[in-house]
């Protein structure tokens, strides 16, 4: 089982992607379907640590329409069900309706907790981190229970994440949405247009991760709809 872990981490890497932890699912946890359609005795995250996967994304995104939808997610469908084919596995991606507890699994197999943004805040990658699908096995692949992760958070004083967003997009009461995208999508909104969240930029973990001004622009489009 060792061997199929490393030949999985060196099929996802090719295009900059990494294994995120795993678990078993418990008996009578109602696990989603495996391949077969049986219930899946064991998930591994698929994700990446900062920009990783950009430059591989890139390339794909050159051949393919201009208009076509949702490209990242279409890519990273491509890439982790490719991988998912070939060593037997159904791959389920954060996007897919019904929704599947993405952000619990994540919890469950790094140990992780959220910040104030709600992004899982991770001890290496501080907030430039994300998950991109999951493989989900039919078959008990044993891995180690992750201990709890250090919690920056908790470590983190001044706080910057919830003062440096002109709208007071976050606060310890949630995110405020429509404020926020009235902000981007508004005349004084360029800066979060063309650098990303200005709260999530504040943040002073995982600084060597953060995504280049050219991701976050991307993904700030996707989310304004620009």
């Amino acid at each position: 089982m060792r061997g199929m872990i490393e030949e999985i981490t060196a099929a996802l890497g090719a295009n900059g992607l990494i294994l995120r932890g795993g678990f078993l699912f418990p008996h009578h946890d109602g696990a989603p379907h495996g391949v077969s359609g049986a219930p899946a005795k064991s998930v591994l995250l698929v994700g990446q640590a900062g920009a990783a996967p950009w430059p591989h994304f890139l390339r794909w995104r050159r051949q393919q329409p201009k208009a076509i939808a949702n490209p990242l997610d279409t890519w990273s469908r491509q890439v982790i069900g490719a991988t998912a084919e070939k060593f037997g596995a159904r791959a389920v991606s954060p996007s897919d309706k019904p929704y599947l507890p993405f952000q619990q699994w994540a919890v469950r197999a790094e140990g992780l907790r959220p910040s104030p943004l709600g992004i899982l805040m991770h001890p290496q990658y501080g907030l430039w981190h994300a998950y991109r699908g999951a493989l989900l096995f039919e078959d008990e692949i044993a891995l180690p229970e992750p201990g709890e992760a250090i919690h920056l958070c908790d470590t983190c004083v001044e706080k910057p994440c919830l003062k440096s967003c002109p709208v007071d997009a976050y606060s310890t009461e949630g995110f405020a949405y429509q404020p926020c995208l009235a902000h981007v999508r508004g005349a004084n909104g360029g800066s979060c247009r063309t650098g990303g969240c200005l709260d999530r930029n504040a943040c002073p973990y995982g600084t060597s991760y953060r995504y280049p001004a050219e991701v976050q622009a991307f993904h700030m489009a996707a989310f304004a709809g620009l």
